[in-house]
Order: structure tokens, then C-alpha cells, then sequence
């Protein structure tokens, strides 16, 4: 069997063979933080060694929790009812008065077009009903792959613009590095959200850990940081992830202020939106507001060392997998709500172990992958290793 036969579809418009990429490395050390390797099953490493991919080269994971693939087309569910809606309660009925009061005169009663005709406002046309669900997993700088992918799910037209109503767009953050084409990434999303709002629908971002690393190279460039693995700087741990010069070169200051405003984490229809499948999230607030809010402000006010804490912080994963994934999933939902957390971050291919196969063969990404007992969904399809960007609507069942 070939590879081009277990892919299901058509290949994505792409130039050549993507370079095989590892996971995000730091220099002179691992983003494995903390690094529990018997928390992975067959790993021969000793507590606190790095091992580089949990579980060591010769293990595989094929199901964790009731893990699933979601095949290329895939079923819509009904979301349940909303809930914590209050009860609205009955007023007490008040004491009989002594006696009735005095009859007056009404007259005939007042019809609407009365009103109307008086100033009165006519009542406003219920809102036309908000769209479909959409989230995007990362891009890492694959500008035609994007554009292929929305256009088969029919959010632009042909010429790349927004073709989808009301439709609802959440992109999961990691635009830029490994791929041709981050700032096309970027404009193509900043242009999308402009046409969007404008057909009642919107398209929205999320700030990913590669969005903190780009912009900490353009702003501390070489400029030390204290790490865990010893002093480093932002531009040597860009270029190590796959930072692209000419990205950098074509940064604006438009582009700065935008990724500086990007949410960390949003609730949408009970699905709590995330860019890395991490529980770092609790460390900078008990709340949607209050972790956005603190990212936020770091990036307006604190320094070098402080935007390398967030960018390690949220460089961390897998924290969903494995039998304590259910726990840790549930964590993020009590905290800040939502009912299934949904990811980008971790390559699927690394979530299943396909990666650690030796085979050759392009990994098998049919869609979405359901895991932690269904409280996480993973997008991150794995574009730079040959897999696929994944474009999907939630609800994903």
C-alpha cells in the first residue's frame, strides 16, 4: 500500500516535499517541561532525563482515553441546551388593599399602529441566527494549504476572500516559522476578520506559542534570557524552530499590534478554545479575562525574561494525554468553562505515535482527533511533516 492510498482526498496544493519537523526544541535543551517520562508508557528514561520524544523512539500510543480519528467528512451534532441561565421567580403576591379604587374612564384601547403613529419604535426583527463553528489548527506560514483548506469547507471563493456569511472562524494560533509564508498567513487572516464583520460573520485568532516567539525575536532579537536549560535568546530559539528571515524582515507595525492583541483563550458554544494542550493556562488567571488580560499586559510591560517564561509556559503539551488526561482536561473546563477543550500545538502524528514510525510513508491525518475520554479535540494535522492543515466545524462528534 502506498502512502498516496491511505491519504483520503486530494493531495493539498503544496511545492515539494514539506521538510520533516520536530517538535518545538529550545537550544542546548528540550520544551518537555516538566519531564515525567514514566508518566509514557515504554520509556526507559530515568526521572528528569530529557528523552526528547516522551515515551523514547521505540514507543507507541494508538489510543489514549478512547481516542478517535475524525474521518474527512464528519457528522454535525446539536449542541445541548444552554445552561446556568437564572430561574426567573415569581413575585410574592402583595396584601389585599382596604378597599377598590375609584373606576376612570380608559376609553378605547390603543392599537399598535396607534403607537406607531405616536414615536413609539417598532419592535426590532428577531437577529437573523448566528453561523456555523469553524476552527483552524496551526498554519506555520503554509499559505496555499490554507487557502485550499478554507476553500474546500467553503469559507472563501476562489480569488481567497470570505464567501461564508454569518459563518463563525476561529484560527488556533502558530502562523509564522517552518513554512514560505507567515506574514501571507497573517494578512490573509487580519483581511478575513475585515470581510467577515462585514457579512455579519467574524474571524478570529488565538495568540500560539510561536506567535510569542516571533515576536520576542523581532523585539529582544540576541539579547540573553534566562532559561531552564541555561542562557538562550529569542532569535537563537527562532531560528532553531524553524523562524523564516525574510518573515521578519516583512514584520509591521501593524502585524506587531494585531498578534499583541490576540487572545490566549476563548469559550465559543461550549468549546473551550486553546492554542497548546497544557493545563500553563491556570498559572496566569482563574478566568477567560483574567488570562488574557495578564498575557496581555506582560506583552505591553515586562521584559525579556519575562515574555521567554510565557513563551516556555505555553510551549509545554501532551498534558491530555495519558491516563491523568481526562484530569487534566477537566481541570481547564471547571476553570474557565465549556464542555471540550480544542487544541492545536501537538502534531496529531505525535499524539498517536505515527510519528515515531520509521516507515517513510506521509502520516495519517484523516481529520480531527478525539481523545481524553472526548474532552479534547486536537487540530494540529502536522502540515510541516507532510500530514495535513486541518479546517473543521464544530461540533466535531
Amino acid at each position: 500500500m502506498t502512502p498516496e492510498d491511505r491519504y483520503p482526498g486530494p493531495d493539498p496544493h503544496h511545492a515539494g516535499r514539506h521538510p520533516q519537523q520536530d517538535l518545538d526544541v529550545l537550544p542546548y535543551g528540550s520544551y518537555f517541561e516538566p519531564n515525567h517520562p514514566q508518566e509514557y508508557p515504554g520509556s526507559t528514561a530515568e526521572p528528569g532525563e530529557p528523552t526528547g520524544l516522551p515515551g523514547g523512539p521505540d514507543a507507541t500510543y494508538s489510543g489514549y482515553g478512547g481516542a478517535r480519528y475524525l474521518e474527512q467528512h464528519w457528522p454535525v451534532a446539536g449542541l445541548p441546551a444552554p445552561s446556568g441561565f437564572p430561574v426567573f421567580q415569581a413575585p410574592e403576591p402583595r396584601e389585599p388593599v382596604a378597599e377598590d379604587p375609584p373606576t376612570i374612564e380608559l376609553g378605547p384601547p390603543i392599537s399598535e399602529d396607534d403607537l406607531y403613529a405616536a414615536g413609539f419604535p417598532q419592535p426590532a426583527a428577531d437577529p437573523e441566527p448566528v453561523g456555523p463553528l469553524y476552527v483552524v489548527g496551526d498554519v506555520h506560514g503554509y499559505l496555499d494549504e490554507l487557502l485550499h483548506a478554507l476553500h474546500q469547507q467553503g469559507l472563501v471563493d476562489a480569488e481567497g476572500h470570505w464567501s461564508a456569511g454569518r459563518s463563525r472562524l476561529w484560527f488556533l494560533g502558530d502562523f509564522t516559522d517552518r513554512g514560505p509564508d507567515g506574514i501571507g498567513v497573517i494578512d490573509l487572516v487580519m483581511q478575513l476578520a475585515a470581510e467577515a464583520a462585514a457579512a455579519g460573520g467574524y474571524c478570529r485568532a488565538l495568540m500560539g506559542n510561536h506567535e510569542l516567539l516571533f515576536l520576542g525575536a523581532h523585539r529582544y532579537g540576541d539579547e540573553p534570557v534566562q532559561s531552564t536549560a541555561g542562557t538562550a535568546s529569542f532569535r537563537a530559539a527562532w531560528l532553531l524552530n524553524g523562524g523564516q528571515q525574510h518573515d521578519l524582515e516583512r514584520l509591521q507595525g501593524h502585524h506587531i499590534s494585531w498578534l499583541k492583541r490576540l487572545p490566549a483563550i476563548a469559550l465559543e458554544d461550549g468549546h473551550l478554545l486553546l492554542h497548546s494542550d497544557t493545563t500553563a493556562y491556570l498559572e496566569f488567571g482563574a478566568s477567560i479575562a483574567e488570562v488574557n488580560d495578564a498575557v496581555h499586559t506582560l506583552l505591553a510591560d515586562e521584559g525579556a525574561d519575562e515574555w521567554w517564561d510565557a513563551f516556555r509556559r505555553f510551549t509545554k503539551r501532551f498534558a491530555f494525554r495519558g491516563a491523568g488526561g481526562p484530569m487534566a482536561a477537566g481541570e481547564l473546563l471547571a476553570s474557565y468553562g465549556g464542555h471540550r477543550v480544542v487544541h492545536g500545538h501537538s502534531p496529531i502524528p505525535y499524539l498517536t505515535g505515527e510519528a515515531n514510525n520509521d516507515s517513510g510513508e506521509r502520516p495519517y491525518v484523516p481529520g480531527p482527533y478525539i481523545y481524553a475520554d472526548e474532552l479534547a479535540v486536537a487540530m494540529d494535522g502536522g502540515v510541516t511533516m507532510e500530514g495535513r492543515l486541518l479546517v473543521a466545524r464544530l461540533p466535531v462528534d
